[in-house]
């Protein structure tokens, strides 16, 4: 299960991202190109069957290895059992789902086991994220945003922004001045009378605007 091309053992993260594109560039074409021959040999009367990528490009449907534990993280096995029990495209979706999963799985097992540390394994991470997935390629999903999808992330930051903004607002409970023509309420100068306000001191005024913060639940002289 070699795809034709002698084993090796990517040591840097440029090796291993090489490796890891390699691979995925074959499985890929196993899902779209080359998708008829690749359903054909996922038979579901035949074994147990894995698809493998290989760092040349090239896929291979075959039974998983022998060797426990094998010498590198296996793909999903039994990927042809589900073949006739799908539609072909959630199929393929699967199929692509575990590929993504394995491509993964072997990247980081090189990294674990040549002792990248941890700016080697999120600088090796950031070089696969700047990939689509299999899964995104082979539902079409890997296309670059248009300018429209753009300013419509761009409007819901703001709009985001702006509800942040608002339980500030909410927080804050007002006293109004009375209008001339009425008299002081009694009720209001026992309650507010001995208030003293949280920034400069000043007792409190019945013809001022007071607010009161919810949080610490003092009060303030509007201005």
């Amino acid at each position: 299960m070699d795809g034709g091309s002698a084993q090796y053992n990517p040591r840097t993260v440029e090796e291993v991202f090489r490796d890891f594109k390699g691979r995925r560039a074959g499985l890929i074409k196993a899902l779209t190109t080359d998708v008829e021959d690749f359903y054909q040999q996922c038979d579901p009367e035949k074994e147990n069957l894995c698809l493998y990528g290989f760092p040349n490009e090239q896929w291979e449907v075959n039974l998983p290895a022998e060797e426990v534990p094998p010498e590198l993280p296996e793909p999903a096995l039994g990927i042809n059992f589900a073949r006739d029990g799908m539609q072909d495209k959630d199929w393929l979706s699967l199929v692509a789902v575990h590929s993504d999963a394995w491509l993964l799985s072997v990247a980081f097992y090189f990294g674990a086991r040549f002792g990248f540390d941890k700016t080697e394994r999120k600088r090796l991470f950031g070089m696969i994220n700047d990939l689509p997935t299999i899964y995104e390629v082979v539902n079409g999903k890997d296309k670059v945003r248009t300018p429209a999808s753009n300013h419509s992330n761009n409007k819901s930051k703001t709009n985001s922004k702006q509800r942040a903004q608002e339980p500030q607002t909410k927080n804050l409970k007002s006293i109004q001045p009375k209008d001339e023509d009425e008299g002081p309420d009694e009720e209001d100068e026992d309650e507010h009378g001995e208030t003293l306000c949280g920034a400069c001191g000043e007792n409190y005024a019945s013809d001022e605007f007071w607010i009161c913060c919810d949080v610490c639940e003092n009060w303030f002289h509007g201005k």
